[in-house]
This record gives structure tokens, C-alpha cells and sequence, in this order.
């Protein structure tokens, strides 16, 4: 696999960005096999495969090497995670006595250029504006009147509808990459094992030792769905009431899909339906109408179009780890000591259940 390039001459305007305007490109070569590139045979550069690339500067012949990184396992899959790596060891190598030095860092853009980011220190995300409101508000106004609307019911739907569509579309050949999800799912910083740590000591509804439990049980989850790697499919990855804006009717737009294309469609499942129990403890301090209505009409609506019945020996350590966000002291400070205790209660119950009964979710909080 190679990376495209528009030729000798876009090389020669990287340098010169670098170097300044007088730097010149005399010679590439490609160090494993010594072969020399050049000419019209320079169309790009192999993945994971380091150049020996000799530049002209003011006079004196500076010789540098340019590498990337391979595509695959090991948390190399993603574009992103590449990009960590080679940002970290731009920042890192000039820091340490007697190390290889780091020239700069770059990027190769889609038209084949090579583009320096040896100065930048954050990167931004620039995204179109859009119209809406959160669907958190719509859950607030449902938690205030005590009752559904049609419009409320059409909305769930058009949400497990969505899922439906997204979930559709199965990621054939990406097991390494649903794998490497469920591994996050325990051990990434944003999920499991980092919102556990996230929990200051000495508070009155959880312990260590329960969280320890938590956390060893989500291990054990983690190798029985290690094996369940053929339901690989596109997922939003954060797909939550606040990520959700509605405008009029049924028409809204997601935000901020999370952590990789691929992955478990548990993983949605649990992000959205939570919420409606949240919301329901909150409310009542137990799980009943009509938020209890919500989560079901979304439940059964999805099994009904997807037939995936697998999801309910699925989705435990989903909602143990969405569980841990909503009982979050840091994220949710507000929180009675009752409904905090529910919400554990209900990781504990859910993390020992081979399957989920959907429709009497109560037991989960005893």
C-alpha cells in the first residue's frame, strides 16, 4: 500500500516550508531494499516504510529520514491513532539527552501534498452550524407533565428507526476492529475503567471494593464478547439524548459520533435507553410509565426491524458502563444518594444477567 504523492515537486515545496525557500531535494532513498527513488518514479511513499531523503540547505547537504506508520493492530487501525503516535514523538524525542532528533511533524493531504505540523501544539474540529434542540428537553418536558404526546412516541421511534438503518450496514472483515472496541469499552480512559477512576474515595453509595467487583466482571465480559466479532457494524458511538438535535417533527441531527466507525450496535443501544430509566428514577425514584412506555417502544421496535435477539446477551457491560456515567458525582453532582444507589444497584444486577428482560427492567434495581 502507498501513500499518494503529486510527484518530486511537491516533496521540494515540503522542504522549502521546513528549510526555507533556498532547500532542494537531491536524493530519496528507500532504506530496507537501498533502491533509490526519483524522477517520474516518485508517485508516493510505502506505509511503514522509512526514506533516507538528502536536502540542500544554504550550501550543505542535511540527510533526514521520513517515515509513517503501517495500518493495522495494536491501535494502529485508525488514521487518529497514527496521528497520536507521530504528534507524541515529535513533542517527546528532543526531550530526552542522547536521542535521534525530531525535525517536524507532518500530514499528506488528499491532493498528494506533504503539509508541516511541527508547530502546532492542539488541533480543532470545524464542523457546520445546525438548528435544533438538544432531546434531553424533550425528555425534561415528559419528566414535567407526567405523560406522553404522539409526538413524543414518534420521535422514539424515529430514534430506534435511525439505529436501525445505521446498524444495518455490517462490518465484514473488521473483527480486529470490533475487538479492539470491546477492549476499549473496559479499558479506555473515556469508558469503563476511566470512569471507575474518575469516583473519589469515601463516598456513601459506592465503595472500592464495588467497584473493583464492577470492573473485574466487565473483564470477564470482555472475553466472552471478544468472541462475538462477526456482529461488527457501523455505529455513532456516543448516541445520547444531549448528541440528538430535533427540529421540527421527526427531523433531527446526530452530533459527535465517538471512537471509530465500527463496533458493537449494543453500544448505541445502551447510550440512548439508559436515559429513559434515568430519567424515570429521577422522577419517581423507580422505573414506570411514561418513561418505561419510551424505553420499550424503542426496544421493540428495533428488535421488530433487525430480529437481533443476540443484542439482550449482549448489552450488559454497555449499560454497566452507561450506568457508571449517569451515577457520575463528576458529570451528574445533582443526584440523590437514593437514585445513585439504584443506578449501582442496577450495574451490579445487569453484569449478572446472561439476558435482559426489556420489558420488567425493575428487577434490575433491587
Amino acid at each position: 500500500m502507498e501513500i499518494a504523492l503529486s510527484g518530486l515537486e511537491s516533496l521540494k515545496r515540503y522542504f522549502r516550508e521546513v528549510y526555507g525557500p533556498k532547500a532542494d531535494v537531491l536524493r530519496i532513498l528507500e532504506m530496507a531494499s537501498g533502491r533509490e527513488k526519483g524522477g517520474e518514479e516518485l508517485k508516493g511513499f510505502g506505509y511503514g516504510i522509512p526514506y533516507l531523503i538528502e536536502v540542500s540547505v544554504n550550501g550543505e547537504v542535511k540527510r533526514v529520514v521520513l517515515e509513517t506508520i503501517r495500518p493495522g493492530g495494536f491501535g494502529h487501525e485508525h488514521f487518529s491513532d497514527r496521528a497520536q503516535i507521530l504528534l507524541w514523538q515529535h513533542s517527546a524525542f528532543n526531550k530526552l539527552p542522547k536521542h535521534v532528533k525530531s525535525i517536524d511533524v507532518g500530514a499528506f493531504t488528499a491532493d498528494g501534498a506533504l503539509k508541516s505540523l511541527g508547530d502546532c501544539r492542539e488541533f480543532f474540529i470545524l464542523t457546520e452550524f445546525v438548528e435544533g434542540k438538544p432531546y434531553y428537553l424533550d425528555l425534561e418536558a415528559i419528566k414535567a407533565r407526567g405523560e406522553l404526546t404522539s409526538l413524543d412516541v414518534e420521535r422514539c421511534l424515529a430514534l430506534s428507526d435511525y439505529l436501525v438503518e445505521v446498524h444495518s450496514v455490517k462490518g465484514l472483515g473488521l473483527e480486529s476492529l470490533y475487538i479492539r472496541r470491546v477492549r476499549d469499552l473496559v479499558g479506555h480512559g473515556e469508558c469503563i475503567m476511566g470512569l471507575i477512576d474518575s469516583y473519589p474515595p469515601g463516598l456513601d453509595y459506592v465503595d472500592e471494593k464495588t467497584l473493583m467487583e464492577i470492573e473485574r466482571k466487565c473483564v470477564e465480559w470482555r472475553w466472552k464478547l471478544k468472541k462475538k466479532a462477526y456482529r461488527c457494524a457501523r455505529v455513532h458511538g456516543d448516541f445520547h439524548p444531549w448528541n440528538i438535535l430535533f427540529r421540527e417533527g421527526t427531523d433531527f441531527t446526530a452530533l459527535d459520533r465517538s471512537r471509530g466507525e465500527w463496533g458493537e450496535p449494543a453500544d448505541d443501544l445502551a447510550a440512548m435507553t439508559i436515559n429513559y430509566l434515568f430519567y424515570s428514577l429521577q422522577a419517581y425514584g423507580e422505573i414506570k410509565d411514561p418513561f418505561k412506555r419510551l424505553f420499550e417502544i424503542f426496544w421493540e421496535n428495533y428488535l421488530n426491524k433487525t430480529g437481533d435477539e443476540e443484542i439482550l446477551t449482549i448489552i450488559q457491560p454497555y449499560y454497566a458502563w452507561r450506568g457508571l456515567v449517569i451515577a457520575s458525582p463528576i458529570w451528574y453532582p445533582n443526584l440523590t444518594k437514593e437514585t445513585r444507589t439504584k443506578v449501582f444497584n442496577f450495574i451490579g444486577n445487569v453484569l449478572e444477567a446472561e439476558k435482559i428482560d426489556f420489558t420488567n427492567m425493575r428487577l434490575l434495581l433491587e
